[in-house]
């Protein structure tokens, strides 16, 4: 019997979703709080990863269980008792036995956050940039990334995969709460690349990268001629469409 699982996390303690050895990840927390609670060894698939100190304030996951499940809500109560308190569980359901929480997602959404005054308070969730930023400029290369599909410019350059090409939905900069945040959907995200485009975008903002060369660097599908990637503390996987 397959349960979906709808969580969050804080990301700075772990080295992103993903079990490694030797390194503490979400992935082994919830398995291991699953485990514990239901009194059998849980394996859950998770919906991608997520880098190190990267957060989630929604991520989905799934497990099998080899006995029906009766009080789903008493099971997020007692895992939610097992888990540290950056990670936490929202809803435990049951669903299809062929739903797979990575390979049925039609896109995810991630939100990167700026601030531009210095404030304590949001110093582990929010990336500090002293100089002024032109939001306009900066919404003008969202147009720019909207139009084309490979995005190898913003890939981890050691990586594996079958295409660089993503079919991006949204992109967009605005203000809120005193935050300059960035908010882009895709059908999928290479390695890094959200932290490699705020991290070119930011050089648009501050008037170091004409709109002309962003766009030249998308063309050229190489990364070193891109912008360096931002720190993963800003990041929020924020949505995962089924």
């Amino acid at each position: 019997m397959r349960y979906k699982v709808t969580l969050s996390y804080r990301g700075l303690a772990y080295n992103g979703w993903q079990i490694q050895p030797n390194h503490l990840s979400v992935q082994e927390l919830v398995e291991s709080a699953l485990s514990t609670a239901l009194q059998q060894e849980i394996k859950v698939v998770g919906a991608g990863r997520t880098d190190t100190g990267v957060h989630a304030s929604f991520y989905i996951a799934h497990f099998d269980s080899k006995i029906m499940i009766e009080e789903l809500s008493q099971l997020v109560f007692k895992c939610n008792t097992l888990l540290p308190k950056d990670i936490a569980f929202q809803k435990i359901e049951r669903v299809k036995d062929d739903f797979h929480a990575r390979f049925d997602a039609k896109y995810r959404s991630y939100r990167y956050q700026i601030t531009q005054n210095k404030n304590p308070f949001v110093i582990n969730s929010a990336y500090y940039i002293k100089r002024q930023l032109d939001l306009k400029m900066m919404n003008e290369s969202c147009d720019i990334l909207k139009k084309h599909q490979n995005f190898k410019a913003f890939s981890k350059v050691k990586t594996s995969v079958y295409t660089y090409n993503c079919n991006i939905i949204e992109a967009e900069w605005k203000l809120e709460n005193n935050l300059v945040c960035f908010e882009i959907k895709a059908n999928r995200f290479l390695r890094n690349m959200v932290r490699a485009i705020v991290g070119t975008m930011i050089e648009v903002g501050l008037h170091t990268l004409t709109l002309k060369e962003f766009n030249q660097i998308i063309i050229d599908q190489d990364r070193r001629k891109a912008g360096k990637s931002v720190p993963a503390h800003a990041l929020f996987l924020t949505d995962i469409g089924y």
